[in-house]
């Protein structure tokens, strides 16, 4: 009798704690309140979308970055090449302004090999007004 009690009180604590857990995640996985959500507007002074797109390509010493625009902004862009031997010189490239819906190629290398390449973005200065009325 002592070990069919024993049997009984182990199942029953095992359906126990099974039921606890399956009622546990059902609570955790309701769903919130349906309450409407609240409609956000852009943010006026918020950023836009912004940076060209670019892809890097290594090959050997070289180092070449393709990058297409497709934002309203113009994105100044630079390449920057780490050389992997201590003696060799590491490079950046001058600044290239990209237009909106355009594209440039930018090129480096090292003497040896290449130990990172990556492309950094800024906007672009707004063109100072010329002065004269009407352009």
């Amino acid at each position: 009798m002592r070990a069919l009690h024993r049997g009984f009180a182990a199942y029953a604590s095992v359906a126990a704690l099974l039921l606890g857990t399956a009622v546990a995640a059902e609570v955790h996985a309701a769903p919130a309140p349906a309450e409407e959500p609240a409609a956000a507007a852009p943010a006026a002074d918020g950023p836009e979308d912004f940076g060209a797109s670019c892809h890097t390509i290594v090959e050997g010493s070289r180092v070449s970055a393709h990058c297409r625009n497709p934002y309203p902004r113009t994105d100044r862009i630079r390449l920057h090449v780490e050389c992997d031997r201590w003696w060799d010189l590491d490079t950046d490239s001058a600044p290239v302004d990209v237009a909106p819906a355009d594209h440039a190629t930018l090129t480096a290398r090292c003497w040896k090999e290449v130990r990172s390449a990556w492309v950094t973005h800024e906007p672009a200065a707004a063109p100072a007004p010329s002065g004269r009325p009407g352009t």
